[in-house]
């Protein structure tokens, strides 16, 4: 299957749909990979969900996986193409072909970041988050926050520097990434908008990247952002700083210990594992289907009402 990005790139991923007879009723739910994770990796917790109602798209963003046409050494794509291009043309891919089905979006780690640099995000529904963050060092958890700052911070960008892209598939990390992207990784302040597209502007002489933070409000979707605090990337702050930029939502962003499932570890990517199956896809089965939680949760549960 291929996806036009809102500026024409061609995109690759994977739908799992009902017959159109029976679409209408059925709401759409579109799954948002981390950063240079292949969309492949979300197929069952796709079936999971189709299974249950939903239409279900996957696909990768430029540069990875289905998505990857040629040579990473040059070619340019970076976090804010993946949000306001890709996952963009998604949106509007899905609003074209599944007319009049509700789209709910389930984010994994930068997953949840480029849902707000989208002009249409404010067609979804309800948002689901695992881990979300935009990886500003600061935040990693403290015991794993010197290791993590040299991986991602120094080696990363000194070797997209050199090569012009970063070959982590060979050293076993990930997908070979975009130089763009990694340089927007490990440049990543406080505040995003400080970070990328730096020196271009947009209307009326506003900083780009200003008016990207700005878009975040036209999101309205209340928002299920859940952590584990065995996650090094997604720590409370890392998630609560980037739920504050979806200010006119409703925010409830769940903590759970692997212990409160019956589990000695979760981390970063394990949520989507066929293992937690059972004890951890109704989270987001609930969310999306009602913006409930499953009866007898687990975890601490913090509340954001929509500001103003």
């Amino acid at each position: 299957m291929q996806i036009p990005a809102a500026d024409g790139y061609p995109l690759g991923g994977f739908e799992w749909r009902h017959a159109p007879r029976h679409a209408g009723s059925r709401p759409l739910a579109i799954i948002n990979p981390a950063t240079s994770v292949r969309c492949r990796y979300y197929s069952r917790f796709a079936e999971y969900l189709h299974q249950h109602g939903w239409d279900v798209v996957t696909y990768d963003y430029r540069g990875i996986g289905e998505s990857r046409h040629s040579s990473l050494r040059g070619f340019h794509a970076d976090w804010v193409d993946w949000g306001q291009h890709d996952f963009e043309g998604v949106l509007q891919y899905a609003h074209r072909n599944f007319p009049g089905q509700p789209i709910d979006v389930a984010g994994h780690s930068a997953g949840g970041f480029v849902i707000g640099l989208a002009s249409s995000a404010y067609r979804i529904r309800r948002i689901f988050t695992m881990g979300a963050q935009y990886a500003y060092w600061r935040d990693y958890l403290p015991a794993q926050r010197r290791s993590m700052f040299l991986k991602w911070h120094v080696v990363m960008p000194a070797v997209a520097m050199a090569l012009g892209y970063f070959p982590a598939k060979r050293l076993g990390w990930m997908e070979d990434t975009p130089k763009g992207v990694a340089l927007d990784w490990a440049r990543m302040g406080a505040r995003f908008e400080d970070s990328v597209r730096r020196g271009i502007e947009a209307e009326a002489g506003l900083p780009e990247a200003a008016a990207l933070a700005r878009n975040f409000r036209n999101v309205s979707a209340p928002i299920l952002a859940l952590g584990t605090d065995d996650d090094p990337y997604g720590t409370e702050a890392a998630l609560d700083r980037l739920l504050r930029y979806y200010s006119a939502s409703e925010r409830r962003h769940l903590r759970l210990s692997p212990r409160d499932v019956g589990h000695e570890e979760i981390g970063h990517f394990a949520f989507f594992h066929e293992r937690f199956r059972d004890v951890l896809w109704p989270y987001a089965l609930e969310w999306l289907r009602g913006a409930g939680l499953p009866a007898g949760f687990q975890g601490r549960l913090k509340v954001m009402p929509p500001n103003g």
